[in-house]
């Protein structure tokens, strides 16, 4: 009973634990305001102009895998916005390769805020905000052109924070890797930021079995592809079930939990530097 106490403690005062670290990084980052602004917007600008390097192809070919620039659109800042908020929250985690070479894991492991908080809060970056900004306007210019209801909204509400946690749990689990091999952080980027690359277009130019992967191996389909059908009234080009648009919460829900198992072990297997 005392065990679950102190758990239940541990999950109510986690949030606050991080919000006083990354408030320190905010105000550390503002010491030096325009170096702050600089890399927001230069941020922004470069992730803009990734978008606009595919609108221009747009003005060559008419569509992309049967998809016009707005649905595409809409696919684009759905994941941009999954993966920018996963990674403003939680981008630190993909560096435990070099807390745990530097030996940094060592004295957080001494204090008394769970690790997971104290490592994704580390040298929190408010200037990502910049790469959310772009792709919440490019999800934006998408959406101007679906036909809204209130199932709709619901589901793009739903979708927004369901990718987010998804790419949460990537983050995380990846990263665990790093655990036993501490440079294998190119590894996690595969999933992570390979994912949102992947997700950002149409799953009609990859081959079938791809999205066979991208739904039941690594399940990053259901960041956006299978929401973004419904919002946009299209059946699933490769006939998958109508009702996949509305299991982002629960596939959420799974990669967390895995998540949080190869957090916990990596952690048993973590056996300090020695120094």
């Amino acid at each position: 009973m005392a065990d679950v106490s102190a758990r239940l403690h541990t999950v109510r005062e986690s949030p606050r634990e991080y919000t006083w670290i990354a408030r320190m990084w905010v105000r550390s980052s503002f010491a030096y305001p325009l170096s702050f602004w600089i890399l927001t917007v230069s941020s922004a600008l470069i992730t803009l102009l990734d978008f606009v390097g595919l609108a221009l192809m747009f003005h060559t070919v008419p569509q992309l895998g049967g998809f016009g620039l707005r649905e595409v659109a809409l696919l684009y800042g759905a994941s941009g916005i999954g993966i920018g908020v996963a990674d403003l929250v939680i981008g630190s985690v993909e560096q435990v390769g070099m807390y745990v070479r530097t030996g940094a894991l060592d004295s957080m492991l001494t204090r008394p805020v769970p690790l997971l908080v104290q490592i994704c809060a580390d040298r929190f970056a408010i200037r990502r905000l910049g790469r959310i900004s772009q792709a919440l306007a490019v999800f934006v210019y998408g959406a101007w052109w679906v036909d809204w209801t209130a199932p709709k909204v619901a589901l793009a509400a739903v979708m927004l924070v369901s990718g987010s946690l998804i790419f949460f749990s990537f983050f995380v689990a990846f990263s665990c890797i790093q655990f036993w091999t501490v440079d294998s952080s190119q590894f996690a980027n595969a999933f992570t930021y390979g994912g949102n690359t992947m997700t950002q277009y149409p799953m009609t130019i990859f081959p079938r079995e791809v999205l066979k992967g991208l739904t039941f191996l690594v399940p990053v389909a259901f960041v956006n592809w299978y929401p973004c059908l419904y919002l946009l009234d299209r059946p699933d080009p490769f006939g998958m079930p109508s009702w996949f648009a509305v299991l982002p919460p629960v596939v959420a829900a799974l990669t967390v939990t895995v998540a949080g198992l190869a957090w916990r072990t990596g952690i048993r297997h973590y056996t300090s530097t020695g120094s």
